[in-house]
Order: C-alpha cells, then sequence, then structure tokens
C-alpha cells in the first residue's frame, strides 16, 4: 500500500514505525502535504504486515521491510532522501550501504535493538517487551491489541545493529530525538549521531 503526494521534482520517501502505517498514526499525511507545499514530491508505504499491506503482523521481519523498501526505492527511480520515523530507522540504517539512499533523517529512531526489545530499559518498553509468555506459547508477543512481534523478528533482535550500520555509514543525516522518550534508549540513540555530519535533538518529544 502506496501514496503519492504531487509536489515537485525532487522525491522525498517517509518510511514508518512498528505498529503503525502509511500514517504514522497521523503524522506523515500532514508532513507529506507540508514538503509537497514546499516543493518535493513524497512517496509513503506500508510495509507488508501493516495497515492494508498484505502479510500477517506476526510475520512481518526486518529482512521482509528491507525487501519492501527496496522496492520503495526503486520505484523513485533516482536516489532519495528519506525520512525514518522510530522503527522504520532499522530497515532504512541497515540498508544505507545497499539503496542510494542521498540523505537520512532518523525520526526518534529504534536503534539500539537489545536494550529497546530484549532488555528493556524503561518502564514503557518493559511493559511492552517485558514478559514474552506469549511469544514462547503463541509465538508472538501482543502489542496492546495493536500488532504481533513474531518469534523470528525476536532472533533478528538479537543478531541486527541498526546503530552500527548507521556510525559506518557516512551519507548526510540529521537525527531528532527527544529527552522524554518512553519505550527506546534516547541517550544511546541521540549519542549515536555524534560522529554524523548533523544532528539537532530536540527536547520534550516522547515516542509512542
Amino acid at each position: 500500500m502506496s501514496a503519492w503526494h504531487q509536489g515537485g521534482a525532487h522525491a522525498v520517501m517517509l518510511a514508518h514505525g512498528i505498529t503503525a502505517d502509511l500514517a504514522e498514526q497521523g503524522l506523515f499525511p500532514d508532513l507529506a502535504d507540508r514538503l509537497a507545499a514546499a516543493g518535493f514530491s513524497v512517496l509513503r508505504f506500508s510495509f507488508r504486515g501493516h495497515g492494508r499491506s498484505e502479510g500477517k503482523p506476526c510475520d512481518m521481519t526486518i529482512a521482509g521491510e528491507r525487501l519492501d523498501l527496496h522496492t520503495a526505492v526503486e520505484s523513485v527511480g533516482r536516489p532519495v532522501p528519506v525520512v525514518a520515523s522510530s522503527f522504520g530507522a532499522v530497515s532504512t540504517t541497515l540498508s544505507l550501504g545497499e539503496l542510494p539512499i542521498r540523505s537520512l533523517v532518523l525520526w526518534q529512531p529504534v536503534l539500539d535493538l537489545r536494550r529497546t526489545f530484549l532488555e528493556p530499559e524503561l518502564p514503557r518498553g518493559r511493559k511492552l517487551h517485558g514478559d514474552r509468555t506469549s511469544l514462547r506459547q503463541q509465538g508472538f508477543l501482543d502489542i496492546e491489541g495493536r500488532f504481533e512481534l513474531g518469534t523470528r523478528l525476536f532472533e533478528e533482535f538479537a543478531e541486527l545493529d541498526p546503530r552500527a550500520a548507521f556510525l559506518a555509514s557516512d551519507g548526510p543525516a540529521l537525527v531528532v530525538h527527544g529527552d522524554a522518550e518512553r519505550r527506546g534508549s534516547p541517550g544511546r540513540e541521540r549519542n549515536s549521531a555524534d560522529p554524523r555530519p548533523l544532528s539537532v535533538p530536540r527536547p520534550q518529544v516522547a515516542n509512542r
């Protein structure tokens, strides 16, 4: 499922987070309209297992999201800036070495999978991911009735390191993260931006 906002010759692509879809809980349509008004054409899309795209949430994997991202970037037909929100940063940063991503904006990104999902540090993360009884018994972890995180996804959490992939890249990047984060590890995620060309931490921006 995808949507184009026509605004000009230069394109921007938006990658949403987990439990969301191409609307990113209402944030992306507004952002896309503003970018279109500024002269950019904008592509929004839903990863597999999200929104109206094919697949079940519990079968969603990072590997699958990387394939979806590849298809979306290819559809633009030229190097494209990407705005990746929350979990959208995972597939995006892991794909930086293989896709023509011209520049990158990470908006409240999830980069440390272990400290966000496997060993959650903050109260919100512990509430959502700390009790994995249903993962063992049913093969998925239910997130407040909004999404199901499957077994293979948790295996990927232990195998993959988006933060290292981001730090190994050298393209222009902007990281926007706040100090009211409830789910991930904001200090570590903000520190990931230190060696990068440009970073602007923004206070009082809470992750969902």
